[in-house]
């Protein structure tokens, strides 16, 4: 049984300095990351499924790379709201606030709950993380489990919000937009005119080659495919 010792010394051992490099001028923190690649996590996922205790320790690291693997391996339902909470607030950079911890707080009973909580925290970077765990949540939930007229309002605070919203809530909100849109077949329509009243969604992304995407072209994008309501069965990737 693999301990989170020999966990990071095998992410130390992944890591290079151009991945590193790449990772920090997304935000991410050069003191707590070794720099390993998405892809060259996943023979170590297939060793760790379903060892939930080592997932919240390789969270408690505070280290880039393992949280992010930690994600992947915890089952959301599984953990606690404080748990979720204090994962949401322990997140370093947004690569983990709108990723990592959407994806398990998703798959959680109280995923909505806690997706409206913090939509209205005033810490941009759990108000990001709420915005995109609602994108998680309708991706993946039967749109008979989901409150029509909540996401529709949602909608809504968007088109009237996202302008004076802080720069990474901006890109979660278009990304919900989005994500209503793709998934959630009987609110195309209304997803469809909330992008077209957002618009181009300005984001400062910094020294990256990042861009935002135009929610009506993308949208337009998957209903020319007949994938509009396709559900994901997670959100981990």
């Amino acid at each position: 049984m693999p301990t989170v010792s020999d966990i990071m010394q095998q992410l130390e051992k992944l890591g290079t300095a151009q991945t590193r490099k790449t990772f920090a001028r997304h935000g991410a923190p050069v003191d707590r990351m070794f720099g390993v690649k998405v892809g060259d996590l996943k023979p170590i996922l297939k060793k760790l499924r379903g060892q939930q205790e080592l997932a919240m320790q390789l969270y408690a690291t505070g280290n880039s790379d393992a949280m992010y693997l930690a994600g992947l391996v915890a089952d959301g339902s599984q953990m606690t709201k404080k748990q979720l909470n204090d994962w949401a607030k322990q997140a370093s950079w947004y690569m983990i606030g709108e990723y990592t911890v959407p994806g398990v707080a998703s798959e959680s009973r109280v995923a909505c709950e806690l997706a409206r909580k913090w939509i209205d925290a005033k810490q941009p970077s759990i108000a990001s993380c709420g915005w995109a765990t609602w994108s998680a949540i309708v991706a993946t939930k039967p749109d008979e489990e989901l409150d029509l007229r909540e996401i529709q309002s949602l909608l809504d605070r968007v088109v009237k919000q996202i302008e004076s919203a802080p720069n990474r809530v901006r890109y979660t909100m278009n990304a919900f937009v989005i994500s209503v849109g793709t998934y959630v077949a009987p609110l195309l329509d209304r997803a469809k005119e909330a992008a077209r009243k957002i618009g181009k969604v300005q984001v400062d992304v910094g020294n990256t080659a990042c861009r935002v995407p135009l929610a009506s072209d993308y949208i337009a994008k998957v209903e020319s495919m007949n994938r509009v309501g396709r559900k994901r069965k997670t959100m981990k990737c």
